[in-house]
């Protein structure tokens, strides 16, 4: 459900000072006066007042600071006078509502920093000479229903756009390249490591002077160890021998 202007902009508000505010969106409330829309928003810059049901202007405030003003798909008609208190008006969207006649734009020479106006979808564009017409009665404008007067389309969004898509493409090819980079750092780790697994094997091999030859080492050590034990046993018992011996002879002379 629809409320209306005066709740509308209360909500819109949300606390702040009208003074202070510099865009104002009333699309789609419901309105048959502005009710609530006061010269208190002396800062305001842009206003969308699309599809309100407006039947006419009257009471329509000052806005001093006023560059952006839609008032698309209602039933306003003439009273464009009212939109005088608004000279820094730079664009205005008049599409959709019911105006007929070229004489109903009269009001709008006034507003001399109007550079764009759309009546698109008003019954005036059926007027023979259309285009020429209001070119020459606004000759203050650059374009008109986004076309100026040599039918070159409005292109100011479009270098923005483009900008846009070209930022985009860069972010996506050095993201691309960063994963390529990735993927080469990954493979080269991956054939560091199976050469590493490769020496390891080579170390321990047997017969490469690892454990294998330090065991057999210590066995002929032991070995050696052996032998020696056995040279001296049978060099002392000659001499246990020799001793028993000579204490029998010392014995039998006495």
């Amino acid at each position: 459900m629809s409320v209306g202007m005066e709740k509308r902009i209360e909500l819109e508000m949300r606390g702040r000072d009208a003074s202070k505010i510099k865009e104002l969106n009333l699309d789609n409330c419901r309105a048959s006066e502005f009710e609530g829309l006061t010269s208190d928003f002396c800062s305001l810059e842009s206003l969308s007042l699309i599809n309100i049901g407006l039947q006419s202007l009257n009471g329509f405030p000052k806005l001093p600071a006023l560059r952006k003003l839609e008032l698309s798909d209602n039933r306003i008609s003439t009273g464009l006078k009212a939109l005088q208190g608004c000279p820094k008006l730079e664009a205005l969207s008049l599409s959709g509502n019911k105006i007929k006649d070229i004489d109903a734009l009269e009001p709008l020479k006034e507003l001399k920093n109007l550079k764009s106006l759309d009546l698109f979808n008003c019954e005036v564009t059926n007027v023979d000479d259309y285009r020429e017409q209001v070119f020459k009665i606004l000759s203050q404008i650059t374009y008109l229903d986004g076309f100026d007067v040599d039918d070159k389309e409005c292109e100011d969004y479009d270098e923005e756009d483009v900008e846009e898509v070209d930022g985009e493409g860069d972010d996506d090819d050095e993201e691309d390249e960063d994963d390529e980079d990735g993927d080469d750092d990954e493979v080269d780790e991956e054939d560091d490591d199976e050469e590493d697994d490769e020496e390891d094997e080579e170390d321990f091999e047997p017969g490469s002077g690892g454990l294998d030859d330090e065991d057999e080492d210590g066995e002929v050590e032991a070995e050696d160890g052996e032998d020696d034990d056995d040279e001296d046993d049978e060099d002392g018992e000659p001499e246990v021998r020799g001793q028993k011996r000579k204490l029998e002879e010392e014995d039998g002379e006495a």
